[in-house]
């Protein structure tokens, strides 16, 4: 990866358990000023926190960003998948009707389509080797994009990749932001909407079976699997967009 010099410290390719612990990050309560900060309104988060320990899998959806501030998650938002302890597969028509609803709504691609969310049912919110190649594939050819994890003890892992120009790869803090309104709790709704999209794998364990003798875990799954056709258009239909006021601010900072 090219040399910039940014606010903040570039990953390293390859993480030690040192730079593991370094990266992953408890959950701050005031938004970091001298650099870029994924924040999220207390509703956002407290459904997310509801859809994290909802059951015993992962869950992955999509962040929805304020239209004048698009690292300020306003929403998470699911899509029909099928999840075990250690992965999550996203429905490929049910990705496709998710875009074509937010762009009915009005929302720009930039809105629903650049935080990719997951959770993680342990205590150790760094992504697995499938979470970075599905990172580096789907999200490659965008300006910029984020990846976050939350893991069952809130420990939390963001990271904003900026492909444009030099690029730059920035591990970046999490806050939940209470400067704007925001909306009460909705768990009835929040219920509803992990009901109608959330299955659990047949080959899905408790914690407690998975420390049986002879468990095997199952194999890791890419939630953008391959060869579905959304990845191809979907995708692409923001892709060839313009740069965006976030990713040309943050282009020159860096």
């Amino acid at each position: 990866m090219t040399q910039v010099k940014t606010k903040t410290k570039a990953i390293p390719t390859t993480k030690s358990k040192k730079s593991d612990k370094k990266n992953s990050r408890p959950l701050q309560q005031t938004q970091c000023l001298d650099q870029p900060t994924l924040r999220f309104s207390p509703t956002a988060w407290a459904k997310l926190l509801y859809l994290r320990d909802r059951g015993q899998t992962e869950v992955g959806g999509f962040g929805i960003a304020a239209g004048d501030d698009l690292l300020r998650v306003e929403d998470v938002q699911l899509v029909r998948q099928v999840c075990t302890t250690v992965s999550v597969v996203f429905d490929d028509e049910a990705v496709a009707d998710f875009f074509d609803r937010q762009v009915d709504e009005g929302r720009r691609p930039q809105q629903f389509g650049r935080i990719w969310i997951h959770t993680h049912p342990g205590d150790c919110p760094q992504p697995s080797m499938t979470d970075e190649e599905t990172f580096a594939r789907v999200f490659g050819r965008a300006d910029w994009a984020v990846m976050f994890i939350v893991a069952r003890g809130s420990q939390t892992y963001a990271r904003l990749q900026l492909n444009v120009g030099p690029g730059a790869t920035l591990v970046v803090p999490v806050c939940v932001d209470f400067e704007r309104p925001f909306e009460a709790s909705q768990v009835q709704s929040w219920e509803q909407e992990y009901g109608a999209n959330v299955t659990a794998s047949s080959s899905t364990r408790s914690a407690e079976e998975s420390n049986e003798p002879g468990f095997v875990e199952p194999d890791l799954i890419d939630p953008f699997e391959p060869g579905t056709g959304w990845t191809d258009d979907a995708w692409q239909a923001y892709l060839d967009q313009d740069l965006d006021p976030l990713c040309e601010r943050l282009s020159y900072e860096i």
